[in-house]
């Protein structure tokens, strides 16, 4: 009963995009929470919405999704299908744009935790508080 139980809260993850709140108060960040094996579990905090896309080192896109949630977003992305190599995941909101690059080698896959860019968008700039001259 224990096996169906797990299996039904694993299903439940990975054909679903959940509702998921970190603490803080910064704009959205990307926290990994696990990878197992070709599975790269993450997590965005303070987004509502926001467009994820994976593309590979060429920048071909390979997977384009719009998620949403109601405090944040939790995704679980199967990568069995995927040669081994770097890819990128890239994770825009209505302020900023950040990527995340995922590494499969093996029978493993690896989401870094830093972003290797973020990119403000200038429509952002509108609503700050910055006087401008």
């Amino acid at each position: 009963m224990k096996k169906i139980s797990k299996l039904s809260l694993v299903l439940a993850v990975l054909f679903g995009t959940s509702t998921y709140a970190i603490d803080g108060n910064e704009d959205f960040n990307l926290h990994v929470l696990k990878g197992d094996g070709k599975l790269i579990t993450f997590a965005l905090n303070n987004v509502k919405k926001a467009k994820l896309t994976i593309y590979d080192t060429d920048g071909t896109l390979i997977y384009s999704e719009s998620a949403t949630g109601k405090d944040g977003i939790l995704r679980t992305f199967s990568l069995e299908e995927f040669p081994e190599g770097t890819y990128f995941l890239e994770v825009e909101d209505s302020v900023k744009k950040v990527k995340h690059e995922i590494t499969i080698a093996g029978n493993k896959s690896v989401l870094s935790t830093k972003a290797i860019s973020s990119v403000y968008k200038t429509d952002s700039a509108k609503n700050s508080n910055m006087a401008v001259r």
